[in-house]
């Protein structure tokens, strides 16, 4: 039985027009194209040489994206075992074995026992009703997960909204496509010039 039920397309990069398989798993739901356009849009300057996190990884698509779009590296956190496969099988043909790295973990508990390396991009897209948002973003902030001037992503159902964001996080961006409430905040910086 295969464990991949359909295929996402890298929309930017060295590794545009790429298409990755993506895992058979109820409630996985990858990042529209359209959506992860504006998203790499409003990151263009940042993501050459960067450090980032893709948190809850699912399909990969934010962070197999930022690594074809020159992220130095990523780190992709999948609790799911059969999506943690899939992202790993994804990993094989890009020969980026050196600036990707897939853990298998819950993807909180490998932020309270991973010793911290801060990072400059952060994807926080984890399934909409576990309530995983608020609860991730103090990890990271209590943590040192962030660098200065750290950007973070983050989505949500629409209807559930963001919640509040820590001190010194403030909101630069926030869009809303169709039931997906996304938006993109940052960290430790007065005034971002955005």
């Amino acid at each position: 039985m295969s464990v991949a039920s359909g295929r996402l397309r890298i929309i930017g990069g060295a590794w545009r027009g790429r298409r990755l398989a993506v895992a058979d798993q109820p409630g996985l739901r990858p990042t529209p194209d359209r959506v992860r356009e504006t998203i790499f849009n409003w990151l263009a300057p940042l993501i050459e040489g960067s450090r980032c996190l893709d948190l809850f990884a699912g399909s990969g698509a934010l962070g197999f994206e930022a690594a074809s779009r020159g992220a130095s590296q990523v780190v992709m956190i999948e609790r799911a075992a059969c999506v943690f496969q899939v992202l790993r099988t994804n990993l094989d043909p890009l020969d980026a074995e050196r600036r990707i790295r897939i853990f298998h973990a819950d993807a909180l508990e490998w932020l309270r026992m991973t010793p911290a390396e801060p990072f400059d991009l952060v994807f926080l897209d984890p399934p909409f009703n576990a309530d995983l948002l608020a609860p991730s973003c103090l990890v990271l902030q209590r943590g040192g997960w962030l660098n200065p001037g750290a950007r973070i992503y983050l989505e949500t159902a629409s209807r559930q909204g963001f919640p509040v964001l820590p001190a010194g996080w403030k909101l630069i961006r926030d869009r809303q496509a169709g039931q997906v409430r996304y938006g993109l905040a940052c960290y430790g910086l007065a005034e971002t010039g955005e």
